[in-house]
């Protein structure tokens, strides 16, 4: 019944919307990385084409991902759902170390962009997925999200005159595997070989190094070495890069006179891609820069272009205001809200998660208000400065662990190598690099209660898969290691339109007519008597169904 219902709400604004102007939207976003941007004041980093987006539009610093790692994070933002209660919460679902799964989200839950596809938006995607109940790359995923999934500088040209666009481009440029020493020099590993090659596939020229490394702000935790600093330097020479992408991209949209009447975000998937931020609770791993120019059509009241607004964020947030912002009814398994409108409630709270991080278990929760940040770990001993395969590649991450074992290391920058304990507290206006626990500290009780009281109730309110294992978890999924496929839908011609359904609660359908391009279905399709319709369908994490077709009444 939640299925239908989401289903008929979505239809229902759908119709109340159609005869208003739409906002197209467009989502831009950088891979691993904080807010190294000049107008977050950053006064290292090279940005002018963010720097100039924010002038014309509104700095959210206070927007927090729900895990410090891609796949968990992509999950709770496409759902908008914490990864935690869809099973998308462990780094990645589908190299797990007792094998590969997919998650599998509850049946009526929809991926946004695919809710907006179904309210008439034209949705398109590049080369990056990395859902859990896909795997990262382009036709792993259900097909019915994007109208266009793939290609490596997708835009809006493929849509139909006059339809609204919701696009999502990835920036690979500023990935963690662009700290990695580049193509040319020594690889440490075979890994370290495949992204040399991938990033010189993929990426234009090598970046301009713009930032002198003698320029750096080190932060306390780490240590000022020359590799430190040549590592820092590199990770903001591809964030010039990715500037430089983005403004291609701003261009192309201002020479199709389409830049008046589109919504754009720019945001990261997470925090920096260096040690002690990916992968972690601090904020240097969940603590994300994000920028929205409004068109002035689409402002939201009270909104002012070179402003900033500090209110808590969740990418969970996002979902749930792209779909009011496109007129279309947010289904009610969403866990966000929408922070656009100006009577939306202001958020105590952010939450985030960490699970296994490749092929280290892991179990973290934690909790932030504008104040302090409260971790809870199920495994206290688990340092966060593990060895860990892909991360080693890094120069700096091993010349860290190379220095606190020679005990060269001050307290601050070994910390990160130590057992973290079962609680932690910080006191983020005092330690903003959160490495002062005070959850022992007398005078701190009263916060900590209430965020461990707060944390529990979010827990049991959204649910935890981490309750049980994660073998288990993928037993439920794909019992035997085996998928689940879909039924395959039936179709009926009744009173001379064809009616598509498929048996599976959860399933979504898609249909081509003569072979063309492959489309949503919403609603009884009108045809001609000649014309031949394939069908077929997908529940989230399951198989595709088997193709059907009709053909002239049969």
């Amino acid at each position: 019944m939640k299925f239908f219902a989401t289903v008929w709400l979505c239809l229902f604004y759908t119709q109340v919307y159609a005869a208003q102007e739409r906002p197209n939207i467009l989502l831009l976003m950088a891979e691993d990385m904080s807010a190294r941007v000049g107008a977050f004041g950053d006064t290292v980093a090279v940005t002018p084409t963010l720097d100039a987006l924010a002038k014309q539009g509104v700095m959210y610093p206070n927007t927090f991902t729900t895990a410090g790692v891609c796949a968990p994070s992509r999950a709770g933002h496409i759902l908008g759902m914490h990864q935690i209660s869809t099973g998308g919460q462990h780094m990645r679902a589908g190299a797990g170390p007792e094998g590969g799964y997919f998650a599998v989200p509850p049946a009526e839950v929809k991926a946004y962009p695919e809710l907006l596809r179904a309210a008439g938006y034209y949705t398109y995607t590049d080369q990056k997925l990395d859902y859990q109940f896909s795997s990262v790359y382009p036709g792993s995923g259900p097909f019915t999200i994007w109208d266009d999934e793939g290609a490596a500088n997708p835009d809006w040209r493929g849509r139909a005159e006059g339809q609204p666009f919701f696009g999502f481009r990835n920036f690979l440029i500023t990935h963690e595997s662009g700290v990695f020493r580049p193509l040319g020099s020594m690889p440490n590993s075979a890994m370290h070989f495949v992204m040399q090659v991938m990033r010189w596939w993929k990426t234009e020229g090598t970046p301009a190094e713009v930032v002198n490394p003698q320029d750096l702000l080190i932060p306390p935790y780490y240590p000022d070495t020359d590799t430190v600093r040549g590592d820092l330097a590199r990770h903001y020479n591809n964030i010039t890069q990715m500037d430089e992408e983005v403004a291609q991209i701003l261009g192309l949209l201002e020479s199709d006179g389409l830049a008046e009447s589109t919504i754009v975000i720019w945001t990261t998937d997470h925090g920096d891609g260096l040690p002690r931020a990916k992968r972690e609770l601090f904020d240097s791993g969940i603590k994300v820069p994000m920028i929205i120019r409004w068109p002035e059509a689409y402002r939201p009241a009270g909104v002012a272009p070179g402003t900033m607004d500090t209110r808590l964020i969740s990418f969970v947030d996002l979902a749930p205001t792209i779909l009011k912002l496109a007129g279309v009814g947010v289904p009610r398994y969403q866990q966000g809200q929408d922070f656009a409108s100006p009577t939306a409630p202001q958020r105590q709270y952010i939450y985030a998660s960490r699970d296994r991080i490749d092929e280290v278990p892991d179990r973290q929760r934690a909790i932030r208000d504008e104040r302090y940040k409260y971790i809870r770990s199920w495994q206290p001993q688990q340092i966060g400065g593990h060895e860990l395969a892909y991360r080693d590649n890094i120069d700096m991450m091993r010349e860290m662990r190379e220095l606190y074992q020679a005990g060269k290391l001050d307290a601050s920058q070994g910390q990160w190598f130590e057992a973290p304990g079962e609680v932690r507290l910080f006191d983020l206006n005092s330690d903003p690099f959160e490495l002062n626990d005070l959850s022992r500290d007398p005078d701190y009780q009263l916060p900590l209660q209430r965020l461990r009281a707060a944390l529990d109730n979010r827990l049991l309110e959204i649910g935890d898969l981490s309750e049980e294992s994660e073998a288990d978890m993928a037993e439920r999924f794909e019992p035997g290691g085996e998928r689940f496929v879909t039924s395959a839908p039936n179709i009926r011609l009744l009173e001379g339109k064809l009616h598509v359904q498929a048996p599976d609660m959860g399933s979504s359908i898609g249909y081509r007519i003569n072979g063309g391009a492959w489309q949503l279905y919403s609603n009884a399709i009108t045809i001609a008597p000649e014309d031949k319709v394939d069908a077929k369908a997908v529940r989230y994490g399951w198989e595709e169904s088997e193709l059907v077709s009709w053909s002239g009444g049969k």
